[in-house]
Order: structure tokens, then sequence, then C-alpha cells
């Protein structure tokens, strides 16, 4: 809509992931290199993290076109809640296998076939797996047992996984431990400082031929840092918005004004996650008890977590269990206290689900 406004080839902020704009900010480059790093090891496991929206899509898609037409057959798998049987259902599909019989032995046996057939033509495989902190742990043992898959003592799958922060406490479980010593490296990506959002900023512009010196005054930038915390896509976000503004407004560089104008148009939309950071609080998310099979004082919240997935509670609460019992972790008073509070509040929750379905009945 703006594009030829401003001189340029596209929109330099789109949200969605392309590898042509890929920010190598030192964090970034941290992480491409331990993949690259990954791919020359030839075995076990990368694992790179981050909040949301802090480009680990787009770096997994840097380094896919960085190896296209190589001796790697690189497959990419963007993960919701895959049981062990659809994560190996998801592989047979995505290298193009055909499959008649789809038990677990047979996809297995697919694989595994497939696999020796690339090594026997000094091919290998590569399996990038991303959003897997959807995955249950049974799921990532999965993973882990394909990674035993040799011949000669020469592994012949090699995975990468790219996770929200949630990965890491999944993968520091006791019942990890097998998984974490097959890790070759790990990183975790953070959001950019604000000379690292001045930077990407003038470097997707670049990418798309923007010919001017600049379109941001110096003052522009801690309003936008503020605004966005520093999220690459927030930043997206936020820069779309404001030269949608500059289009309409006939304008080709941006003040503090400005931006404080955008800023305030869109805390009254859908957008609102862009804003000040007293502007984004958001309630705590709700989530539905289906039922309670054991008692959960003696549990840890760690243990809790795990049987809401069994359970089918939502991804949230478990997430936000997990990230209290990081704090709670060396006062076990307090950890006692809680589950005591949990212990009622579920018992509570299923009460009222009785008694909901005795009246429904």
């Amino acid at each position: 809509m703006y594009e030829s406004h401003y001189g340029i080839s596209q929109k330099p902020f789109q949200l969605s992931p392309d590898p042509r704009f890929f920010f190598a900010s030192s964090r970034h480059q941290q992480a491409l290199s331990y993949l690259e790093y990954g791919l020359q090891q030839a075995e076990g496991f990368i694992v790179v993290t981050g909040p949301i929206g802090t480009g680990k899509t787009t770096l997994a898609q840097s380094l896919l076109a960085s190896i296209d037409d190589s001796d790697i057959e690189a497959v990419n798998i963007v993960t919701p809640n895959l049981s062990p049987l659809d994560l190996l259902q998801q592989i047979v599909n995505e290298f193009n296998l055909g499959v008649v019989d789809s038990s677990k032995s047979n996809l297995l046996v697919l694989i595994e076939q497939h696999l020796i057939r690339l090594t026997s033509q000094d091919r290998r495989a590569l399996l990038l797996v991303d959003e897997a902190q959807n995955l249950p742990l049974e799921t990532l043992e999965e993973l882990r047992m394909l990674s035993n898959i040799q011949k000669k003592g020469k592994p012949l799958l090699q995975s990468f996984l790219l996770g929200q922060e949630e990965l890491k406490d999944l993968l520091q479980m006791p019942q990890m431990e097998q998984f974490r010593q097959r890790i070759i490296a790990s990183c975790h990506l953070k959001p950019l400082n604000i000379n690292e959002m001045k930077s990407y900023i003038e470097h997707r512009l670049a990418t798309v031929g923007f010919k001017e010196q600049t379109l941001f005054a110096n003052s522009c930038y801690p309003l936008m840092m503020d605004a966005t915390g520093g999220i690459p896509r927030k930043i997206n976000l936020l820069a779309d918005r404001v030269m949608l503004f500059g289009y309409l407004e006939n304008t080709l560089y941006f003040e503090a004004e400005h931006i404080e104008a955008v800023l305030t148009e869109m805390k009254q939309e859908l957008s609102a996650s862009i804003g000040r950071a007293d502007d984004n609080k958001q309630e705590p998310v709700k989530a539905p008890v289906q039922a309670i099979k054991h008692s959960t004082e003696t549990m840890t919240l760690q243990q809790l977590g795990e049987q809401y997935q069994q359970l089918g509670v939502d991804d949230d609460l478990r997430n936000t269990l997990m990230r209290v019992d990081r704090y709670l972790q060396k006062n076990i008073d307090e950890k006692l206290k809680m589950n005591r509070y949990l212990d009622k509040l579920l018992r509570q929750k299923q009460s009222e689900v009785n008694q909901k379905i005795s009246n429904g009945n």
C-alpha cells in the first residue's frame, strides 16, 4: 500500500518470517553459529529457546536457506501437541515417503530405510522442530529414540529444537536426563537492546531498498524500545504501523510525536500488546479443570503441571506453574503452602464441575 511512497520494493516490517531479513544481533549470530556447528557435528540435538517474537523461526529459515541444494535433506516441522505416533507420521509425510500401513512399527521402518538410503547417496537428514515446547514428554523421548538410529556407528538423523522458554523447563525435568546428554549445544535468544533495535530497523529498510539517509529521528527509539521491549515481532508491528501513518500523513521522516500518536491509536486496538510496560499488564488466564484424580498436597508444582497436561488442561496453566516452581524452588515451606492452596482450589473447581454435570443431568 505504501511502498511507492517510500520508494521501496516491499513492506520491510512484515510479520511473516523471511530469511532475507535475518538480522544478526550478537545473540542471534551466536545461535546461528551453534546451529552451523551442529551441522558440522552431524549428531545430537541443538536447542534454541527464546521468548515469543524474538526471531527463532526466522533464524531457522535462514539456516535452511543456507543449506539449500546441499547434501543435507532438511525437513521443518512446526508442531502442535503431537503424540509420538503423530510425530512419526509427520516426519514420514515431510520426507515424502509413501505410507500404506501407518502403524508405529511401519513408520519407524520407513524412516530408517530412508535415512540409510540417504547415507548411501552421501547425504544426511536434518529434522528441525519449531515450537517444540508444545511436544509432550513422551514425544520428546521418541525424538531421542530416533537419534539412536545408526549405521556403522554413525548417527543417521540430527535434530534441532526451537521453542519458547517453556522448552527449557521441559528439558530440565529429571526424566529428561538422557535427552539432555544428547544436547551438544544450546542458546537462548533475548530481546534486542536499543542500539540493536536501531540497527535492526535500518537493516530491514536497507533490504527493501530504502534510499533516504534515515527514517526515524533518534528521539523515536526510546519510545519504540519502551513500547516493544526489543521484541523483533513487536518492532515490526509498530514500525509497519508508523510507516502507514507516514503514508497517510504524507511524511518521510518521523519524530517522537509521530510515535506517540501511533501508540495512542494502537492502545485502543487489538494490537494492545504494543504499548508502554504499564499498559501491557494482562489478567491471568483462567484454565478449565476437567478432572482431578489424586490429591495434590504432596506433589511438586512441576508434577502438577505434568498431571494437568495428562488431564487435558491447557498449556497456559502448566507453563505458569513451571515458572512458579522455578521461583519457589529454594523455599520448600512456600512450596507446601502453594501446594495446599492449589489442592484446595482444585477441589473447589472439581466440586463446581461436578455440580454443573449434576445440574445438566
